[in-house]
């Protein structure tokens, strides 16, 4: 089980920093372009600021037990992980993009099992 919450960490990471370094990085018309039509619901601050949780998550997931510093932060970054995939998947219902929801549903249900696992049987 170890090995299966390091995989699903070390996934939930490659694309969480990902997505929170497009965010951070790209203006909100390139990401509305992108087929991100949820931007027009937020400021360009805010979508930013997402990006940065997301990216700040992604490196939480997986740095503090690699480096054996406070891996408290790994089970809190994936509960952060699972407010913000919540999130997610209520601005895609509110925006009637009904096919946007499972994505948002699945990474927040697999961040939920990193934070189960990490804050249950198998911490650190």
């Amino acid at each position: 089980m170890n090995i299966a919450l390091w995989i699903v960490a070390g996934l939930l990471a490659a694309a969480f920093l990902a997505s929170g370094l497009m965010k951070m990085l790209r203006p909100t018309e390139d990401l509305k372009k992108a087929g991100m039509a949820w931007v027009d619901l937020f400021s360009p601050g805010a979508v930013k600021a997402i990006g940065a949780v997301e990216a700040l998550a992604a490196i939480g997931l997986i740095l503090p037990a690699v480096l054996d510093i406070a891996p408290i932060l790994v089970p809190l970054a994936a509960l952060g992980l699972v407010l913000v995939m919540i999130g997610a998947a209520i601005t895609h219902a509110r925006m009637n993009d009904y096919k946007g929801m499972p994505p948002s549903i699945v990474l927040m249900l697999l961040a939920a099992f990193v934070a189960w696992g990490r804050f249950g049987p198998y911490a650190f």
